[in-house]
Formats: structure tokens, sequence, C-alpha cells
């Protein structure tokens, strides 16, 4: 066995347990760029899991059950995709962007994102957890 000496340094940003894949996945991976205050998509479902890395500026970060929270530059974030709602990747930013790269897992033949309709929010709104930010 070789020991290799550098000067790297490592990190740990995220470990979620093994999501399941279905057979015939693909993975995508998109940057995406949030202009100043912008909302970000509304709620909305992914078709498989999504890990995620901030790499500039602020997002307020809301997924079905969970309070909504910040993630910074340098954060990393997960969902699990399939029936969870994705609320909201909003820039808390007004004066500058915030930027995410997303790595997405999609089911075969399932469109990657699916909107939430207004019925569907109506009778999930009393559960939503407010933003203590």
């Amino acid at each position: 066995m070789t020991s290799v000496i550098t000067n790297q340094t490592v990190t740990p940003l995220l470990t979620v347990p093994t999501p399941q894949f279905p057979p015939g996945s693909d993975v995508m991976v998109r940057q995406i760029e949030l202009p100043p205050g912008d909302p970000g998509l509304g709620p909305h479902r992914h078709s498989g899991p999504v890990f995620g890395y901030v790499l500039e500026g602020e997002i307020l970060f809301e997924l079905e059950g969970e309070a909504p929270y910040k993630l910074s530059a340098g954060d990393a974030f997960s969902e699990p995709g399939g029936d969870v709602i994705h609320y909201q990747a909003a820039n808390l930013l007004s004066d500058r962007r915030s930027v995410f790269v997303a790595f997405m897992v999609c089911a075969p033949g399932v469109d990657m994102i699916t909107m939430v309709g207004p019925e569907e929010l109506a009778d999930k709104a009393a559960s939503r957890l407010p933003y203590q930010g």
C-alpha cells in the first residue's frame, strides 16, 4: 500500500443516508443563479433526490416538514425528492445574486420538476413552519 502526503484539506460538508435511485435514472448537474431578491421557483417536487452546494450569497431554503432556514456560501443541502414539497429556495439578498449548484437524480420518464397546485398548497398551509431568521 502506498501513502501519498499532500497539502490537501478535506472538509466534510454533507452526509445523508443513501437514497433509492430508480433503475435507469439520470443525474443532472445545474448551476442556478438567483438575481437579487428573487423568490426562486414556486413550490414544486423533484422526481428524485437532490444534493446541492451554495457558491455565493444567502438562500432561504424550505422543504415540507422542516422549518425554513438560511443557507450561505459554503453550505451543502439535500432533499429526498419524490412526494416531498420543495417550497422555496429564495435569494435572501436584495443587493446581489446568490448561486448554487444542484446535483439531481431524475427518475426515468418523469420530469425533474413538477409544480405543486394551489389546492394542495392550501391543504398543507397549516403544517408549514415559520422562518426564524
